[in-house]
């Protein structure tokens, strides 16, 4: 494996940082518009996806203007009054926020604990209830994608999907040349296969490296290194999808560019 520098295959659209005074979310797109077929009302809600929202429409468990309703094309005005559990549903305008994360903060909506989570980061980002799409360990920084649009949280997070992911990682000795090879050629975790997809050293003591992925296992790259002896003492997330950190500090948040949200779907 050669020193070459480690350059993500990827590209950011033009967008402006959350700082800039004058810089609004993306408005609500005309394809929002009403009549809307009720699936997607439902998921727009942020109740599930669509998918999942035509298997509640099946179950007979949706009500509209007190009707149950089991018509999986069945389409609602803005007038309508749309219940789940009898609860009424409210669909969101669909918000995608891009977090640079730090360390400390642990991926999930809340803590029992009262640890701090990702959500203290964004809570000024929107009104609409967002979530985090898949997860970065509390040691790790970088990337993590915000979202209510459920559709596009499960195809990011789905294995068939097949998600670009690039992290810098920083060990604490150097990657010997036999161990790079053998990363680099794929080989056998206690959970199956690890095939990576590129790999480069970045400077020249051999400890930082560039990897990129499309596996989505729970701490993946911190095992492949760990299954070799060495102990990742730094992990940062540098691109995800096809989303990139530049201009946006760690700590800060972004919404997406209208291009990179037609890049996610």
């Amino acid at each position: 494996m050669g020193k070459r520098p480690f350059k993500p295959r990827g590209h950011s659209g033009q967008t402006k940082k959350n700082q800039t005074p004058d810089y609004q979310a993306p408005k609500a797109s005309q394809k929002d518009t009403f009549p809307m077929r009720l699936n997607k009302y439902i998921a727009n809600s942020g109740v599930c996806s669509r998918r999942e929202a035509d298997k509640l429409i099946e179950k007979g468990e949706i009500q509209v203007n007190g009707e149950v309703v089991t018509e999986m094309g069945h389409q609602v005005q803005a007038s309508d009054v749309v219940k789940y559990q009898g609860k009424t549903l409210k669909p969101e305008k669909l918000v995608y926020v891009l977090l640079n994360k730090p360390k400390g903060f642990i991926t999930t909506t809340s803590d029992p604990d009262g640890r701090k989570t990702v959500m203290d980061l964004v809570k000024n980002a929107c009104d609409e209830q967002i979530f985090p799409v898949g997860r970065l360990d509390r040691a790790t920084t970088g990337l993590l994608l915000f979202t209510n649009d459920g559709d596009v949280a499960k195809k990011l997070t789905h294995p068939s999907s097949n998600v670009k992911k690039i992290y810098q990682v920083t060990l604490d000795k150097p990657l010997t040349k036999n161990d790079s090879m053998t990363i680099m050629e794929g080989f056998e975790l206690e959970d199956g296969p690890v095939q990576i997809d590129d790999m480069a050293f970045i400077g020249s003591d051999n400890t930082t490296i560039g990897i990129e992925i499309h596996i989505g296992r729970n701490r993946i790259v911190r095992r492949i290194f760990e299954h070799f002896g060495y102990t990742v003492e730094k992990l940062d997330r540098t691109v995800f999808a096809n989303l990139t950190k530049r201009d946006l500090p760690r700590g800060k948040w972004r919404f997406l560019s209208e291009k990179e949200v037609r890049g996610l779907k």
